[in-house]
């Protein structure tokens, strides 16, 4: 990852002119419309990223790659974990294919072997969890058989690994893999001095419950707001230390206290579905902006179970991905527009002061009106229900107000859907009216007539 291993060594830990090398960046690529790797390394040298991280061993992104001072980590799939495992013939030649052609002149720094491993639970999937150390051992082997000392063998493991995280005092690894994996894993980290690989996503604890955890305290954006620790006295201003910590709690709990940890993907969705809140381009830039200045501070900031600490990081991810599968958030986590422009802009330096942004994203706005075609009749049986709730719902289209013209069927039931979901989305109501209405990003609003509207 990067010149990450190198960074955190103990001969260069005091080494922090390079902020930028600190902050990596997923490139996933699951998308139909994405830039070819060419551009898309250009479009990372431009962004001034300090590494790479790829989801296999693409051969022509690793031809790519050589020469440029972007430092690569390179994935050994899910689904050939199990042979590697069986085979330290297969491991070879996987090292033999997949790095030596490339190294030393593409900078590959870390080989993570499977993604997410343990968040999968089918038959096949729990062999995969028994094979998985096992593979790791081999690759290392096969790595340090060349004498390749300063690429680091590693797994990135989601925080559904964690049987508990709150408070982070509590934290402790689920009990189905806590022997199983967790425990030769932490062995096998420890004795190669590599890094303990995590997915840590803030939005997703508080997507689920955002009526009882500050958005900002998720956006490490809370200024004074805190939380405090009572089994430590630890004092938390975001988040993301909150998660962090947890996993250094449990590490510590079997017995390895000073455990390196990495992120290996975290961020915040720029878009997503209706029923997924905080979902836009303004959090998403006030987090990973947050998360940039963070993670590049000089000294360095740490957790306050690790205060000093340097935790290299990689942000998810380079572009939109429309061909993932899942809730809208999956395919709205870009940096990078398909057509190579940025949704908002981001300095991974860290150098760049919040006032010094240009262009600001507004938080996404959404309008409830009325589809085409659809009927008068049943349009004004739908209008009376959303006004019949009372509130304040149709004030505006009463005779004089800002709204009452035109005086129409359709523009009516415009604003009273638009109003209707305005005042009770957060108790359940929705934008459907029997199937009348869809969602718009397009402001129907005219004249002095302003419509409600919902942020995502």
């Amino acid at each position: 990852m990067c010149c990450f291993a190198l960074i955190l060594s103990s001969l260069l830990a005091l080494s922090y002119a390079a902020s930028s090398s600190r902050m990596g960046v997923n490139y996933g690529r699951l998308g139909d419309n994405l830039p070819s790797p060419y551009q898309s390394i250009q479009l990372l040298k431009t962004m001034k990223a300090g590494g790479i991280k790829l989801y296999d061993a693409n051969p022509e992104i690793l031809r790519l790659l050589s020469g440029t001072k972007l430092c690569v980590s390179v994935m050994v799939t899910n689904e050939q974990i199990s042979n590697i495992a069986s085979s330290q013939a297969l491991a070879d030649q996987w090292v033999h294919d997949n790095v030596l052609p490339y190294y030393p002149n593409t900078k590959i720094r870390s080989i993570l072997v499977g993604n997410e491993v343990l968040s999968y639970n089918s038959e096949s999937d729990r062999q995969k969890w028994h094979d998985l150390v096992p593979a790791m051992e081999k690759i290392e082997k096969a790595v340090t058989a060349h004498n390749i000392w300063n690429i680091k063998v590693g797994t990135p493991l989601a925080m559904d690994i964690m049987e508990g995280t709150f408070p982070p005092s509590n934290g402790v690894f689920r009990w189905d893999v806590t022997e199983l994996v967790i425990a030769p894993l932490l062995h096998f980290l420890n004795r190669t001095n590599s890094f303990f690989f995590i997915d840590v996503y803030p939005y997703f604890p508080w997507s689920a419950d955002p009526s009882n955890i500050n958005l900002d305290f998720a956006l490490l954006n809370a200024g004074n707001l805190t939380y405090t620790d009572p089994g430590t006295g630890l004092t938390y201003t975001n988040l993301l230390d909150q998660m962090l910590d947890s996993v250094v709690f449990a590490m510590a709990k079997m017995g390895y206290d000073n455990m390196r940890i990495a992120i290996a993907e975290t961020g915040w969705p720029n878009g997503g579905d209706i029923d997924q809140p905080g979902a836009n381009m303004y959090n998403a830039a006030t987090y990973n902006r947050n998360l940039v200045r963070k993670m590049t501070a000089t000294p360095p900031i740490g957790t306050p179970a690790r205060p000093g600490s340097v935790t290299p990081t990689f942000i998810f991810a380079l572009y939109d991905e429309n061909q993932k599968s899942g809730p809208g958030t999956e395919r709205h986590w870009g940096l990078v527009q398909p057509n190579g422009r940025a949704n908002y802009e981001l300095d991974l330096t860290g150098k760049r002061s919040e006032s010094d942004y240009l262009r600001d994203p507004e938080p996404e706005k959404l309008w409830c009106v009325p589809g085409s075609g659809a009927d008068v009749v049943e349009l004004q049986s739908a209008l009376d229900f959303a006004c019949g709730q009372g509130n304040g719902t149709c004030d505006a289209i009463k005779p004089g107000k800002e709204c009452y013209e035109p005086l129409s069927v359709m523009a009516h039931a415009g604003y009273a859907f638009s109003s209707y979901w305005a005042k009770f989305r957060s108790i359940g109501a929705s934008c459907h009216f029997n199937g009348l209405a869809v969602q718009t990003t397009t402001d129907p609003s005219h004249g002095s007539c302003k419509l409600p509207s919902v942020t995502p």
